[in-house]
């Protein structure tokens, strides 16, 4: 629930606080992938951060969406973020994310702390309790409680991606889709398709996602290449986040792959996109 006035700004964001300032918030420091997602409505960033899986000297392109990335503030990431430098940006909202139980992602808990002390902090919940569409709408909801217009030209643009996959993943022969990221020459990790909500809005529009066997670990099964290539998958999500190792050769050759992101801007217009690019994969590709 958000409330906008000439005077006074509020939110409630997925821990359940409620966020006031005097003034609607017009600096707001993001992670990088949720400040693309307000790039995308039109609000831009004051500057953005990375998560402890990125690099503290510069963002990962891969989680960035459109943000204009030579122009932004870059505050580093994880246990590197340079807190001075992000408070001497003068923000007066930071929005970041949890998955689940509202440990906010991105930040270590004491920077966390310090943040919130000193500066309005909005938390968003992306975790695989939350749909894409209601991960997506609860970015709006706040994008447009900061004064974002309506995008009615994205939604449709949406509408007609999903629209598109739907009928290129419904074709009488359903091609097998396997979603993973490499770690290495020796192993990979590959994505149990409804740990992701990217991944459950595929299967809910009837891409044939192959789920990997039970084990441990509730978002990825590690395994060996050959035991990956013998799911025998007819087209490969491959992370390209600057954390993932490269895909090389390690499935062999012949077998199609799009780079995928896990971490995608909630905006209409990056989830069309996405859904876009596995529809062309999927129409290119030979069961």
């Amino acid at each position: 629930m958000a409330q906008r006035t000439d005077r006074d700004w509020e939110f409630t964001d997925d821990r359940g606080h409620l966020v006031r300032t005097a003034s609607r918030p017009t600096r707001p420091v993001a992670y990088v992938p949720t400040g693309a997602a307000l790039h995308d409505h039109g609000i831009r960033p004051a500057g953005v951060f990375g998560s402890a899986h990125d690099d503290p000297a510069l963002p990962d392109p891969a989680k960035a969406g459109s943000l204009p990335l030579g122009d932004l503030p870059y505050f580093g990431a994880g246990s590197a973020l340079d807190l001075d430098a992000l408070l001497a940006a003068r923000p007066d909202l930071v929005v970041a994310l949890t998955y689940g139980g509202g440990q906010v992602y991105g930040l270590d808990p004491e920077a966390a702390k310090h943040l919130e002390e000193q500066v309005p902090l909005v938390v968003l919940d992306v975790g695989s309790g939350r749909s894409l569409a209601g991960i997506r709408d609860r970015l709006t909801a706040l994008a447009r409680s900061l004064g974002a217009a309506p995008h009615p030209e994205a939604d449709a643009e949406l509408a007609a991606a999903e629209e598109r996959l739907t009928a290129a993943a419904t074709r009488p022969v359903r091609l097998r889709v396997l979603a993973l990221s490499p770690a290495g020459p020796d192993s990979v990790h590959l994505a149990r398709p409804y740990a992701w909500p990217d991944l459950a809005a595929l299967a809910g529009l009837g891409v044939g996602l192959v789920d990997p066997a039970q084990g441990q670990g509730a978002n990825w099964s590690t395994t060996t290449w050959t035991e990956a290539a013998a799911l025998e998958p007819d087209l490969v999500l491959t992370d390209v986040r600057g954390n993932a190792a490269a895909l090389g050769d390690a499935l062999g050759p012949g077998i199609p792959t799009l780079p995928w992101n896990p971490e995608l801007p909630p905006s209409a217009r990056q989830h069309a996109r996405f859904h876009t690019a596995v529809a062309e994969a999927l129409e290119a590709a030979r069961p």
